[in-house]
């Protein structure tokens, strides 16, 4: 029986580190906590997409609202692609 491969968590470590998990049972309790975080960052993307889409058609928007937008766009970006690439890699070893 072949290895169970590593699954890319949806969280970093105080250093900005990848964290994975390495596991037998997609049910297990860290599991279904990275499916719960994962849904959330998805979630709070679709939230700072919205935000920024409004930000850019306010013809008003200041630089500070320009810069918060674009943090947050950014660090949204960020947490979907981890969210893909962990999803993708399980696709891939045929554990959904």
């Amino acid at each position: 029986m072949s290895p169970t491969p590593l699954r890319l968590l949806p969280w970093t470590t105080p250093e900005g580190n990848p964290c994975y998990l390495s596991t037998d049972s997609s049910q297990s309790r860290l599991s279904l906590l990275a499916d719960d975080v994962e849904a959330d960052q998805l979630d709070s993307g679709e939230q700072v997409l919205g935000g920024a889409r409004a930000v850019l058609r306010d013809p008003e928007a200041g630089e500070r609202a320009l810069r918060f937008a674009l943090t947050r766009a950014t660090e949204s970006l960020e947490d979907v692609l981890r969210v893909a690439v962990s999803r993708g890699a399980r696709v891939e070893a045929g554990g959904g």
